[in-house]
C-alpha cells in the first residue's frame, strides 16, 4: 500500500470522525451548556415574547378559527362531558393546561379525518391504476380512520415523553426533598423550595411542584393537593410515594426517612429498568445484524470463492 493512499485514508476517517463529533454535539447537546443558555438567554427570551411579531396575527386568527369551529366539531367527534373530563385528566399528564385544549383537540381531531379522507381520495383519482370496486371506498375509510386516531397517538407520545422526564427527575428531586426536610423545613415548604431549586435542570418537575405548592397556599389540604399530583403525573411510582407521604403525615412517622427509602428503592427501579433495557438489546440486534450485516459479510467472504469456482468450471466446461 503506497502512502499517498494511507495519507487519503486517513483523512478520510479524520473527515467521517469530525463529521460524527458535530452531529453528536447537534444532537446530543451538553446539559450544562442548555441550563446555562437558558439562564443567559432568559431576559432576551422574555423580551422578544413581549414584542409582537409577524407570527402572532396569523396564529391569533388561526385560533379564533379554531375556536369557532370547536362546538360543531366537538359533537362530530363525540365529545361529551364524561369522555371531557377524562381528556382533561390526559391533558394535564401531557402538560397542556389550557381550557382551549379540549375545543382545539376536537376541532383538529375532525379537520385531520376530513383532510385525510379527501386526500386519500384525491391521491387515488390521480393514481392511473386506481382500485375499484369497492376497495376505493375503504381506503378513503381507512385514511379518515388515520386521520381520526393521529392526534389521540399525538398525545399518547407526548404523555409518555413526559412521564419518562419525570420519571428520571424524580429520585433527585427526593434526595433534595429529602434534604429540605431534614434541615428543618416543612414538607410543604420543602415541596416548593425543590420546584424553585430544579427550574433549570427539571422544569417539567418543577412545574408540577410549583402547582402543589401553589394548591397548599391556596388553602387546600396536603392530601388533596398530593393525590392531584400523582393524578397529573400518572406513573405507579407517583402514586406509590403520594401514598407514602399521606401515610407518614397521618401516622407521624418520620418523613425524611421514608422519603431515604423511597428514593433508594426508585433508584433500584430505575437501575433495574436499565439492566431490563439492556438485556433486550441483543434481540433487537439480531434483525439488523441478520438482514443487513450478515449478507455484506457473506458477500465478502465469499465473493471471490464464488467468482474462482465459476470461472474454474467454466474452464472444465
Amino acid at each position: 500500500m503506497t502512502p499517498h493512499i494511507l495519507i487519503f485514508a486517513a483523512l478520510v476517517f479524520a473527515l467521517v470522525l469530525s463529521i460524527s463529533l458535530v452531529l453528536l454535539n447537534r444532537w446530543r447537546p451538553d446539559p450544562g451548556r442548555q441550563r446555562l443558555a437558558l439562564i443567559t438567554n432568559a431576559r432576551h427570551d422574555a423580551t422578544k415574547l413581549a414584542q409582537p411579531g409577524a407570527w402572532q396575527p396569523t396564529q391569533s386568527r388561526m385560533l379564533s378559527a379554531l375556536l369557532w369551529l370547536s362546538p360543531w366539531m366537538a359533537r362530530l367527534s363525540g365529545g361529551d362531558n364524561e369522555r371531557s373530563s377524562a381528556l382533561r385528566l390526559r391533558f394535564a399528564q401531557a402538560g397542556w393546561r389550557s381550557p382551549l385544549a379540549a375545543k382545539i383537540f376536537f376541532t383538529c381531531k375532525t379537520l385531520s379525518t376530513a383532510v385525510l379522507a379527501a386526500l386519500t381520495w384525491a391521491i387515488l383519482d390521480a393514481a392511473h391504476s386506481a382500485p375499484s370496486g369497492m376497495a376505493r371506498p375503504a381506503m378513503v375509510m381507512l385514511g379518515a380512520a388515520m386521520g381520526y386516531y393521529l392526534p389521540d397517538v399525538v398525545l399518547k407520545l407526548r404523555i409518555q415523553h413526559r412521564q419518562l422526564l419525570l420519571m428520571h427527575a424524580f429520585p433527585d428531586a427526593m434526595d433534595l426533598l429529602r434534604l429540605c426536610v431534614q434541615a428543618g423545613l416543612g414538607l410543604d415548604a420543602a415541596i416548593e423550595r425543590v420546584g424553585r431549586e430544579m427550574r433549570q435542570a427539571r422544569p417539567v418537575l418543577s412545574k408540577e411542584f410549583a402547582l402543589t405548592g401553589m394548591a397548599l397556599r391556596a388553602g387546600a389540604s396536603r392530601a388533596d393537593a398530593l393525590r392531584h399530583l400523582s393524578q397529573r403525573v400518572g406513573l405507579k411510582d407517583i402514586d406509590a410515594l403520594v401514598v407514602m407521604l399521606i401515610q407518614a403525615d397521618r401516622f407521624g412517622t418520620s418523613v425524611s426517612e421514608s422519603l431515604q427509602v423511597y428514593s433508594d428503592a426508585l433508584r433500584t427501579q430505575r437501575r433495574l429498568r436499565a439492566e431490563e433495557a439492556a438485556a433486550k438489546l441483543p434481540v433487537k440486534l439480531l434483525i439488523p445484524l441478520i438482514f443487513c450485516v450478515f449478507p455484506s459479510l457473506l458477500t465478502v467472504l465469499l465473493g471471490p470463492v464464488v467468482v474462482t469456482l465459476a470461472r474454474d468450471f467454466v474452464k472444465v466446461i
